[in-house]
């Protein structure tokens, strides 16, 4: 049963209209500027995500590891391309091929609307990981649960960067399985499923706040990585091309 997502009550319904798709694991919550928005939108999407999840269910019942292994996997050339997409995130990130998997249902919605409808801007939420793409800088706030900083730092997306992903891991936050007990890992990567796959392997990583500069040093050897912050508990890191603000609330 897909669990009720309350943040997105904060979403800017100004800048953006939007609608929601959910399929199997799927919860995704679509924006798109008001003038590009037509009702077709949602139809050919699901059509999409059913095709993505057909392919991938396919392939785990065969291959069950796939889906099991927390480390990186090398596939056979003729493995479905969304399997090897992410199966090469997670490898670059240390991690299992699972690791991307939310960032590609945002990637391939995000890109299938660029694609196919012409959208001056795009946003593509999928349980925390994002697909961007923007005619206009925007402002996203970290959601971090009990940690005083929640909502407190907002990074700025500039739309010169767009289309890319930000993806958000938690070791005390949410159903997805981490090794770590960071409060809010955020990367952001011109791919979703590179973000996906590292806001992963580095929010295992951080088992206390004292983990933080560490793992900012290790993100340094990485030049996908665009922009990341680390909060845990009362501490934040921050290391990238991205401004951030305090925010005020």
């Amino acid at each position: 049963m897909q669990q009720p997502r309350l943040y997105r009550n904060t979403f800017n319904t100004e800048r953006f209209a939007s609608f929601t798709l959910q399929y199997r694991d799927t919860d995704l919550w679509i924006g798109v500027d008001h003038g590009s928005f037509c009702t077709e939108m949602a139809e050919f999407l699901r059509d999409e995500v059913v095709h993505i999840w057909n392919c991938l269910e396919g392939y785990i019942q065969n291959h069950p590891e796939f889906q099991t292994s927390h480390s990186p996997i090398i596939l056979p050339e003729n493995a479905p391309e969304t399997a090897i997409l992410m199966a090469k995130a997670g490898s670059r990130a240390g991690a299992g091929p699972m690791a991307a998997v939310a960032g590609l249902f945002a990637w391939h919605a995000g890109e299938t609307l660029r694609q196919k409808s012409g959208c001056k801007e795009i946003i593509v939420e999928n349980g925390g990981d994002f697909y961007l793409f923007l005619e206009n800088d925007l402002i996203m706030t970290i959601y971090a649960g009990t940690s005083p900083l929640s909502e407190k730092i907002g990074v700025v997306i500039p739309a010169r960067a767009t289309p890319c992903g930000v993806c958000t891991s938690s070791g005390t936050l949410g159903h997805s399985f981490s090794y770590g007990k960071a409060d809010a890992l955020m990367v952001s990567c011109h791919s979703p499923l590179l973000a996906d796959a590292w806001a992963t392997s580095l929010a295992n990583r951080i088992q206390s706040p004292d983990d933080i500069q560490p793992v900012l040093n290790f993100s340094e050897e990485f030049p996908e990585i665009q922009s990341l912050i680390i909060i845990c508990e009362d501490k934040v890191g921050i290391r990238g091309n991205f401004d951030t603000k305090f925010v005020k609330k």
